[in-house]
């Protein structure tokens, strides 16, 4: 298998992000002088970038707001505008393709609002794309998203970089973090063992535990979540070379909001559900549970001076602990350092290699989605035939 990903890797253009020159999208990200920046993508031209940004805006001091227009919903679309100054916005137009429906519709909409030139708006697509060409006409400065790099694993190109290069995010710190569980794995250390046995885990045992359920607890992580739910189901939800219907049914929930909810499924319900726990170290927030005494809820004082960050992650082991002593439930947990550009790029990079293997052991193509682009088609025809 392992002999397999190194033959992958020559080909599959996301193992080898780690290694790109970042030079060009940091001096361009430096020159920009507008306080906002509107990301226009849907799916992996956006949800990776939203998954970093959501980890770290409040933790971290940036320099301008960050936000996505990624739905057809008019009603969104229309309340995230009306908080941006549209005056004092660059638009990244993110698609690889260059005619996703969802991007060029907004965009458009976008031209009808303000003036669209190229010193407010970048493209981010595939050289040969008619998005490109689009730029080329207006001589807009444009990002190449390799061909060899699918959308869902392209966050650590410039579809996720850029955006967050320029409103302040450390890319560098990014791309080392992600080279060292690169590194981890191709080595054969850590980061291999741990992605070798899950990954055989989860196959071996997929017709017992199809649903595999990541329970974050952090509210910072619900990006991430929605991020794993694409990656995870658009690239394993596939026929395999003996004609076989395969796929892994991804779930996202955040501690302890879920406790209250679908914790009781996992639980009490059917065992067709592995438990992925995450948990974040150090959230670096002294916040506390303050010791004010409430009429008739004196038996809650012991809640009294816990910082909210030690609740939490106590919460956590909570859960872990009841679930564990039901002995039939799968459950590992993930901790992460704390809410730092390395933490969330490492935990993501290392759920890329992680679907890799899983598709290897499946015997398909985690890199294709026939069943998605059926849905386009018929789409555009029905268009077209208005």
């Amino acid at each position: 298998m392992f002999n397999k990903i190194l033959e992958e890797k020559e080909s599959i253009g996301y193992y080898n992000l780690v290694e790109q020159d970042t030079n060009e999208i940091k001096d361009f990200a430096k020159d920009i002088k507008q306080r906002n920046v509107v990301v226009i993508g849907i799916g992996g031209s956006t949800l990776g970038t939203y998954a970093i940004y959501k980890f770290l805006k409040h933790s971290k001091v940036l320099s301008k707001k960050l936000y996505f227009l990624e739905t057809t919903d008019p009603i969104d679309i229309q309340s995230k505008l009306e908080d941006i100054n549209l005056n004092d916005t660059l638009f990244i137009v993110i698609s690889k393709s260059g005619t996703t429906v969802e991007t060029i519709s907004i965009f458009k909409y976008i031209n009808s609002l303000v003036k669209i030139d190229k010193n407010n708006t970048v493209i981010v697509t595939e050289f040969d794309s008619k998005l490109n060409a689009y730029a080329k006409i207006h001589k807009m400065k444009v990002f190449e998203i390799p061909k060899n790099v699918g959308g869902r694993f392209s966050v650590f190109s410039a579809v996720g970089l850029l955006p967050l290069a320029i409103v302040g995010i450390d890319i560098d710190v990014i791309l080392g973090a992600i080279k060292k569980s690169h590194d981890s794995f191709f080595e054969k250390k850590n980061v291999y063992k741990n992605i070798i046995k899950k990954g055989r885990f989860f196959v071996e045992y997929k017709n017992n535990f199809n649903i595999n359920v990541v329970f974050s607890y952090s509210s910072r992580l619900e990006g991430f979540n929605k991020w794993y739910i694409q990656l995870w189901g658009e690239s394993l939800g596939k026929i395999d070379i003996n004609n076989t219907r395969q796929g892994l049914t991804p779930v996202g929930i955040i501690g302890p909001i879920d406790q209250h909810s679908f914790l009781q499924l996992i639980v009490g319900g059917k065992r067709d559900k592995t438990v992925t726990v995450i948990k974040v170290d150090n959230f670096a927030n002294d916040l506390k549970i303050p010791a004010i005494e409430l009429d008739g809820l004196e038996e809650l004082n012991y809640l009294h001076d816990i910082e909210f960050s030690s609740l939490i992650n106590k919460q956590a082991d909570a859960t872990i602990e009841s679930i564990n002593a039901l002995n039939d439930i799968p459950c590992d947990v993930i901790t992460i350092d704390g809410v730092n550009e390395g933490a969330i790029a490492s935990l993501m990079y290392e759920y890329e290699l992680l679907t890799s293997v899983c598709a290897k052991f499946m015997y398909i193509n985690a890199y294709d989605q026939p069943g998605v682009e059926s849905g386009k088609i018929i789409l555009k025809k029905n268009l077209q035939n208005k």
